[in-house]
């Protein structure tokens, strides 16, 4: 089963939710990149996650916020944009922390999910799981899938290890 076929029976995107939301950012000329999970499944073998986490231009995010929002169903927090739409677990998170930034402008074409997206670069990936494995605000679930994500990252690309911080290396098995 190729990659694309086995995501989108995982994720039960019947509605095509993830190829119009694509297209709706292509068709405006919306920078973004994929972030989180997803972006490190682009560097490592990768694991299915129902979530994808992207960042947006910040110049655009207010016109992109209103464009998705006259397609999707679209709910703003603090420090993210969740879209969604009825008939898919997708589960599309845009995060809008200042510091994800300069992600856009640094990120490259890799393939994901069956389709070349533009993917944060490798080190964005690990600082974006970095900061979210320290957030305490988070599940503590969610931080131990950060932690292992980044383990998966340090196993791939050892060269990477001193960027992690000390009190993360000491909760990783490594």
């Amino acid at each position: 089963m190729r990659a694309r076929t086995f995501w989108k029976t995982v994720v039960r995107d019947k509605p095509d939710f993830l190829e119009s939301l694509i297209r709706l950012l292509r068709e405006h000329a919306i920078r973004f990149c994929v972030i989180g999970g997803h972006a490190v499944n682009a560097y490592v073998e990768p694991v299915v996650t129902l979530d994808l986490d992207l960042v947006i231009a910040v110049d655009q995010l207010d016109q992109a916020e209103a464009w998705l929002a006259s397609h999707f169903q679209v709910k703003r927090f603090p420090h993210r944009i969740n879209v969604s739409l009825p008939g898919s677990d997708l589960r599309v998170q845009i995060q809008t922390d200042p510091r994800y930034a300069g992600f856009v402008e640094r990120a490259s074409e890799r393939e994901i999910l069956g389709m070349v997206l533009p993917v944060a670069s490798l080190e964005d990936t690990l600082q974006g799981k970095i900061w979210a494995a320290q957030d305490v605000r988070r599940r503590a679930s969610q931080r131990q899938k950060d932690l292992a994500d980044i383990a998966r990252l340090l196993e791939a690309y050892p060269e990477l290890h001193e960027r992690v911080p000390e009190d993360i290396r000491k909760q990783l098995l490594l």
